[in-house]
C-alpha cells in the first residue's frame, strides 16, 4: 500500500490539479473582442469595393499625398488587376489643418481669408481651394471624404468672430457646402478608428 507522501500518490495528485486548473481556464476565456458598431458610422459599409483603403490627413501635404497615393491606388488595381473604381472603397479624412479642402468653393470664395490663415497664417490668404481640382477628380472615381465636425466648428467659431456672425449659423452654411460624397463626421479621428474597425487598410498620409 502507498504511503500518503510516496511519489505516486504525488505524482497522481498533481496530474489532478493541473487539470482542474485547465479546465478552469478554459471556462473563463473571454470571448473574442469585437467593435460596437454604431449606425453614425454605416455610411463606411455602404461605399462598395472588394478592397478598403483610408487615407489620415491632418496638414496640406497630407492631402497632397492622399490624392497621390489614392491615384496610385486606383491606376495599380486596374492596370494590374482589371478591377474598376467601384471595385474599390477609398476614404480619405480630412481633419485638423487639412479640413478645409473638404469644403466647396462658395465657402473658400466667401471665406477663404480666414480659411487661409487657418491653414498656414503666414502664407498669403487664397480664396480657392489648393486642392479642389483634384479632390474633384477622385470624388468622380469613388473616393469618399470624412470631414471632422469638430475642427468645422472651431473654424466656424474662428470666422464668426472675424465677419461678426453667429457661429452656428456659419456652421450650418459650412456644412451644406462640403464636395461631393462628404460626410460629416462627429471627429475625424474616430473617423480613422471606425474605418479600421470595418476593414479598412490605414494610410498615414504625410
Amino acid at each position: 500500500m502507498e504511503e500518503s507522501g510516496s511519489p505516486m500518490i504525488r505524482r497522481s495528485f498533481l496530474s489532478s490539479a493541473a487539470l482542474g486548473v485547465a479546465a478552469f481556464g478554459q471556462s473563463v476565456i473571454p470571448a473574442r473582442w469585437q467593435p460596437t458598431r454604431h449606425a453614425q458610422d454605416d455610411w463606411l459599409d455602404k461605399i462598395p469595393g472588394q478592397h478598403r483603403l483610408v487615407f489620415d490627413t491632418t496638414e496640406p501635404g497630407g492631402m497632397s499625398s492622399a490624392l497621390l497615393y489614392a491615384t496610385n491606388f486606383y491606376t495599380a488595381n486596374q492596370s494590374d488587376y482589371g478591377l474598376q473604381n467601384s471595385d474599390l472603397a477609398v476614404v480619405i479624412v480630412a481633419r485638423h489643418v487639412s479640413t478645409p479642402f473638404a469644403y466647396n468653393e462658395a465657402i473658400w470664395t466667401k471665406y477663404g481669408v480666414q480659411l487661409s490663415s487657418f491653414i498656414d497664417k503666414n502664407k498669403e490668404p487664397s480664396k480657392t481651394n489648393a486642392y479642389a481640382r483634384q479632390l474633384n477628380g477622385a470624388i468622380g472615381r469613388g473616393v469618399q471624404l470624412a470631414v471632422c465636425q469638430m475642427a468645422t466648428r472651431a473654424i466656424a467659431g474662428m470666422i464668426a468672430g472675424a465677419v461678426n456672425a453667429g457661429a452656428d449659423d456659419v456652421f450650418k452654411e459650412i456644412s451644406e457646402n462640403l464636395l461631393p460624397n462628404s460626410h460629416l463626421v462627429p471627429a475625424g479621428i474616430v473617423a480613422v478608428a471606425r474605418a479600421q474597425e470595418r476593414g479598412y487598410a490605414l494610410v498615414h498620409a504625410v
